[in-house]
Formats: structure tokens, C-alpha cells, sequence
């Protein structure tokens, strides 16, 4: 059966701002002093639009930013390190969201750490010492950048504390306590910087957060949390968090190989978090779009699409993690494609996923009502620009799920269209770097001339179709492939 949509390309339509590329999320802090960080993340702000990065450990001992001399046992501030990492991203047309963790030895209760780099996860051995420390910090940062900039910034405490153990050893009432004394400290510098929390994973914690700071009239500008597929059955208790840390990721990767996982269960996740934000902005601080650590893969791109597309407006702000596999949490792979995070690989290569945002980049900025004649794994978005139509045209299904490859015919309403429109695709045939690099025998280390092939497999395939002319308008008809998305621009 052929989906058909219909629109109409002169009703009013409702504003549709790219909310997802306020921000994008990288690795830790100390990477910022990488050259091929930094020109991955020009080249992610450049085709993409991302405006702000975030990453974990501003304040780890690697930035030297609270230390203890070894010799003298002086304790001193030293903001050289977050200067030059600050310094490149407003040079290049980008702000710092800035995430205030981990704990500095100096100052921290514990020796418990995560990650090769050594993050402390454990609360301050002394609280009035952290708002210190972040008070000085935060004056720094004005001194440096000016108010009326470090006013458009964001300040968000911790990552994910409910993941006790993990990231944060202490409780809940715990982070309640770091997040109060690093917000006074925020606000006595100047009340109008933005400050929230709670950064938790799999949207917890909202109205426990916000029932403290009402209860302590503790300032609190926007919800923060982060969320990714995998998240559902967490999410609905069907395991424990406590078990899947405790049993280790590979019996969590078998569930979800044989887990029902329900369509447009981000979209339901959000909605829960929109209600109990309150009124707040909620910004999703950290996502990804793969269900069982597919992010090398096209069906990446087509869910992270239909995301974006179904938590217009819900979210105020939709931060993906990562721009780049250039990424140590665990270990910093030398694969070029071994399912990591990022939008491109460790070469800068990139991924079906990048190339779907670089098409939303040019989504217009109005969106047009849609109508669909069945129920179908096929969706369509579509946004009109002055006399242009841009729609994305998406084939999603959950895992262990029926898809197929789809006709589909789109009738435009109201317009004509004598040129063809142009077509761009993301499928297991186009945009798929990584079907390439397996063709190659899955090199580990490619040369020059492999890697100019992969980033040429990269590059979306383009075609032209000419409108087919009707009594009231035209049509297009297309196939789009499972697990594939089709972008089209249409001049009027």
C-alpha cells in the first residue's frame, strides 16, 4: 500500500525553531585542548549550527583548576586551562554550557573516581569550600568574557547524580546540597546567570528537585535530564539500574536485543518531564538516538529525525551526545568504526547521523501541517522558507519490529512547482561510511586514499524528480528504504 501525504503549502503554519541545535555534547573537558577536537567541532558548528558544547569535568584535576601543590601543600585557582578551551569557542562562534563537575581532590570527601581521567565522583569534604570555589570561578569568567556575555551561558550542576556509584557517590538530599551552595554562589556574583539541574539520566529526579528548591527558595532557572532509547525499560522499572550497573552492559545489550521496545517512547518520556518541569524550560542536556550501541548505523539517523520532529515543542533545548568519537570515557578507540557515540568518527569521517542533522540545518523555520491517509512506519515533516518546501521524509521502526521499504506519494496543495525538486537520502546505500569501510575488510587503520573514500561514501546521494502536475496542486512519488530518510526541497 502507498502512504499518501497531503499538505497545504499556503496555510499559516507554526513556527519551528531548530531547538536542537542550541547545543551539542562532547567529551571531557581536557580533549578541548586537542587540535582535532577543536577542528571537528568548528566543522560540527559550521554544517550543523550548534551553537553551545557541553562536556563532563571542568573542574578535574587535569585542568589544575583547585590543586594542591605536592611540595608546598598551598592550595591555589588556576583557570589557564577552561581560558583556552573558552577562549577558542567564542572565537569560532560558539559558548560553553557549562556543566560544573567533577570534584577536585583538593576538596573532595572521598577517593572514589570514574573514567581513565580520573573524575571524582564524590561530594565535598567541605561545602562552603565548593561555593568558594565556584564563586571565584564564575567571577573569573566574567572578568574575562564580560557580564553581558557570561549572561547568555548556561550553568548546570553535576552529571547524572542519580546514577549513585557511578557518577556521584553521595545521596540525593547529598546533591540537593552541592546544587544549593553552587547556585548561591552563581547568583551572588549576578542573580541573572541561568543555573539548573538536576542532569539526571532517564529523566529522574524533576519534581524531588524542584519540590527542594521551592521548599529552600533555592533558585532554579531550567529542568535539566537526559534520556536515550535504552532508557525505556529503566524507565519503566522493568530492570533495576541497580542490577544493570552491578551485572555489566552485556546482559543489558542481550535484553535489549529481544526487549518490545514502543514506538515513540522519547516522545512519551518527554512529555512526563514537560509536565513536571512545571513552567520551566526543559533542556535535555545529554541524548543519543541508538537502542542497542548502533550509532554507526543509518536507523541512528532515521530515529534521531523522527525525535527532533516529535519533541517539537516539548523541549526548549535537545543536546546530542556526541559530536565526535574523539571520546575516553571508557577507553579511546583507534577504530574508525566501532559503534561509538559521535556524528563523526576519530578521523572526522561523517556518519549517517550527520548528515541528517546537516539536512535539519536547512529545514525552514515554519513548520506546515501534515496529514497521512494510514497508519504507517513512514512520517513526513515538512517546513516551508520564502518560496521554498523542505521536507524530511522518514522510515523508523523499533527493534524486532516489522519494516520494509515504503512507496510513498506526497500531494502539495495550493503551489505549483515547474522545477525538479532535489532529492538527498540517508540509507544503507547512501550516507553510510561504514558499509564502505566493511567493503574495505574493516581496515584499523586507514590510509590517506581509504579514508577519502570513506568520507566520499559519506557524502548523501542526490537525485532529481520532476513534479507530476494535478487539478489543485502537484505530486511527488518516492521510495523510502527501512530504517532510511529521504530530504526534499521543492522550489515554488
Amino acid at each position: 500500500m502507498t502512504t499518501n501525504f497531503k499538505l497545504n503549502a499556503k496555510t499559516e503554519g507554526k513556527p519551528f525553531p531548530h531547538y536542537w541545535e542550541t547545543c551539542v555534547g562532547s567529551c571531557h573537558a581536557y580533549m578541548g585542548l586537542r587540535e582535532d577536537w577543536r577542528s571537528q567541532l568548528k566543522k560540527a558548528h559550521d554544517d550543523m549550527g550548534f551553537k553551545y558544547v557541553r562536556f563532563h569535568g571542568l573542574l578535574d584535576d587535569r585542568m589544575s583548576v583547585f590543586v594542591k601543590s605536592p611540595w608546598t601543600k598551598k592550595e591555589a585557582y588556576s583557570f589557564y586551562t577552561i581560558d583556552s578551551i573558552f577562549d577558542f569557542l567564542l572565537e569560532n562562534g560558539m559558548k560553553p554550557f557549562v556543566e560544573l563537575s567533577y570534584m577536585p581532590e583538593a576538596l573532595a570527601s572521598g577517593k572514589e573516581t570514574i573514567f581513565h581521567y580520573k573524575a571524582n565522583i564524590t561530594p565535598p569534604s567541605d561545602y562552603e569550600r565548593w561555593e568558594e570555589l565556584i564563586r571565584v570561578l564564575v567571577q573569573h569568567l566574567i572578568d574575562r568574557y564580560g557580564l553581558e556575555e557570561v549572561r547568555t551561558w548556561y550553568f548546570e550542576v553535576w552529571n547524572e547524580p542519580n546514577l549513585t556509584g557511578i557518577f556521584w557517590t553521595g545521596t540525593m538530599e547529598d546533591y540537593f546540597k552541592l546544587y544549593r551552595h553552587a547556585v548561591k554562589a552563581i547568583k551572588e556574583v549576578d542573580d541573572q546567570l541561568p543555573v539548573g539541574g538536576p542532569a539526571t539520566s532517564k529523566n529522574s529526579w524533576i519534581p524531588e528537585f524542584l519540590a527542594f528548591c521551592k521548599e529552600t527558595g533555592t533558585p532554579v532557572d531550567f529542568v535539566s535530564t537526559h534520556q536515550y532509547p535504552s532508557d525505556e525499560p529503566l524507565w519503566r522499572d522493568e530492570v533495576r539500574l541497580e542490577d544493570f550497573y552491578t551485572n555489566g552492559l552485556s546482559g543489558f545489550e542481550e535484553l535489549l536485543k529481544t526487549y518490545s521496545f514502543k514506538r515513540g517512547v522519547m516522545q512519551e518520556m518527554a512529555l512526563k518531564s514537560r509536565e513536571e518541569a512545571n513552567g520551566l524550560p526543559l533542556y535535555y542536556t545529554e541524548w543519543n538516538a541508538a537502542y542497542n550501541n548502533e550509532y554507526d548505523e543509518p536507523s541512528t539517523a532515521v530515529l534521531a529525525a523522527k525525535t527532533i520532529f516529535d519533541l517539537d515543542g516539548v523541549v526548549d533545548i535537545y543536546s546530542f551526545w556526541t559530536f565526535s568519537d574523539l571520546f575516553e570515557e571508557s577507553q579511546q578507540s583507534s577504530v574508525p568504526f566501532h559503534n561509538g557515540m559521535g556524528l563523526q568518527t576519530i578521523y572526522g569521517t561523517p556518519k549517517p547521523t550527520y548528515r541528517m542533522f546537516e539536512m535539519l540545518h536547512k529545514m525552514g523555520t515554519t513548520r506546515l501541517q501534515v496529514e497521512c491517509n494510514v497508519e504507517s512506519t513512514v512520517e513526513m515533516a515538512a517546513t516551508r522558507e520564502a518560496d521554498q518546501l523542505k521536507l524530511m521524509v522518514y522510515n523508523h521502526q523499533v527493534p524486532n519490529a516489522v519494516v520494509q521499504d515504503e512507496e510513498v506519494c506526497i500531494c502539495v496543495y495550493e503551489a505549483t512547482s515547474e522545477k525538479p525538486a532535489f532529492i538527498q537520502r540517508v540509507d544503507r546505500d547512501s550516507a553510510n561510511p561504514r558499509k564502505k569501510w566493511e567493503e574495505m575488510g574493516r581496515p584499523a587503520y586507514p590510509n590517506k586514499e581509504q579514508l577519502a573514500q570513506l568520507f566520499e561514501a559519506s557524502v548523501p546521494k542526490e537525485e532529481f524528480i520532476q513534479p507530476v502536475s494535478t487539478n489543485d496542486g502537484f505530486e511527488l512519488r518516492i521510495t523510502v528504504p527501512a530504517h532510511g530518510l529521504v530530504a526534499i526541497t521543492i522550489e515554488l
